[in-house]
């Protein structure tokens, strides 16, 4: 059997890279005469970096952290004039201990720190992941890295972070970066959300950002007024726009002040990869990711994958961490939770990784 490797990461356990050739060395236990391609997967979140910059020069950038702190962020430049930003490097949750996270005062100030950088350095193209985000300022603080001013009734910048966009009363274009204008900016995301609203970025992500209800209720009416103040000084209102609200509402931001675009984060990783002319030469893909729930056949890696192998009729396998879903006719799940134990799952990952393979590869014995 030629067979497809191409999970995600496990988060905070195994990068895709790891849990493909954790699963490899299972399955060979079993079947070793089978051969494997792996091409590691991400869809706009951690990782993406990784799976877009293959031969890219990869550059670093002292930007802002969340809250302020100085942070050394990795980018990509490829050789053809591609840059690859990963917001997670500069404004991401993983970068802050859990009780330093605060979506109120968190900023994606380092985010515009980045394109700046890949402006500098003359890319005609940037791609900005939008993924594992610690923010939910809309945006703001990216357009304020780039030049744009954001003021309150005395004409002052208003502070850093979502609350403080209530204080918003006019936005100032003049300093915006001219170089924006001749850059194809494309913002990846792994959601669909709108900017706000019920299904809006702080009510869908901003409780595992750290905010209470009654926070949420605040940051939901501060991205509103954002949005407000935008349609009437800028004359657009892109908040309803699929993906609006991913990464805190930096696809807003992008959209309304970096003139840049949204698409599926997996879709242009599987065109980088070559994806699809790998699918239709293997006789089984197998995906995967840490957690299979009811958002991981909407814009994920799995869902991207599992749709691509159901188009060529390939049969196709996902591996997980847990499981509360249950995935489509005919792709058989395992779930390293039911396998060994939640807290083998998390401390011995790749080892239960490898008993998944093994698994696996029985099964097509």
């Amino acid at each position: 059997m030629h067979v497809l490797l191409c999970p995600d990461k496990f988060r905070g356990t195994a990068t895709a890279a790891q849990a493909a050739a954790s699963i490899a060395t299972g399955w060979r236990r079993t079947r070793p005469g089978d051969t494997f391609l792996v091409l590691p997967m991400a869809d706009g979140g951690e990782g993406t970096l990784e799976a877009l910059a293959g031969g890219a020069e990869v550059r670093t950038a002292k930007v802002r952290g969340p809250l302020g702190d100085p942070v050394d962020a990795p980018w990509g430049l490829r050789r053809d004039g591609t840059a690859v930003i990963e917001m997670a490097a500069a404004s991401g949750l993983e970068l802050l201990l859990p009780q330093r996270r605060d979506p109120r005062r968190t900023s994606t100030h380092g985010v515009g720190g980045l394109l700046a950088a890949a402006l500098q350095a003359g890319a005609g193209r940037v791609l900005v992941c939008l993924g594992g985000s610690a923010t939910n300022d809309g945006g703001a603080g990216m357009a304020a890295a780039l030049g744009v001013r954001f003021l309150d009734a005395t004409g002052r910048p208003i502070a850093d972070g979502g609350a403080a966009l209530v204080d918003l009363a006019r936005i100032d274009l003049s300093n915006l970066d001219p170089r924006l204008a001749s850059a194809d900016v494309v913002g990846l995301c792994d959601v669909d959300n709108p900017l706000a609203g019920p299904s809006g970025a702080s009510a869908t992500y901003g409780p595992q950002k750290g905010a209470s209800p009654e926070v949420v209720w605040e940051l939901d009416r501060a991205l509103a007024h954002l949005a407000a103040v935008v349609h009437r000084d800028l004359g657009i209102d892109r908040s309803k726009e699929p993906g609006a609200g991913a990464a805190g509402g930096l696809g807003f931001g992008l959209l309304s002040f970096a003139g840049a675009r949204l698409r599926p984060g997996v879709q242009a990783v599987a065109e980088a990869v070559g994806l699809d002319e790998a699918i239709g030469s293997s006789d089984l893909v197998v995906t995967g990711e840490g957690a299979f729930d009811d958002t991981s056949l909407r814009g994920k890696v799995v869902g991207g994958v599992l749709q691509a192998a159901d188009l060529a009729r390939v049969p196709a396998a996902v591996v997980c961490g847990r499981a509360s879903a249950s995935p489509p006719d005919g792709v058989r799940l395992l779930s390293l939770t039911e396998m060994v134990g939640e807290d083998a799952a998390m401390q011995e990952t790749r080892q239960s990784l490898e008993r998944a393979g093994e698994a696996l590869a029985g099964m097509r014995s």
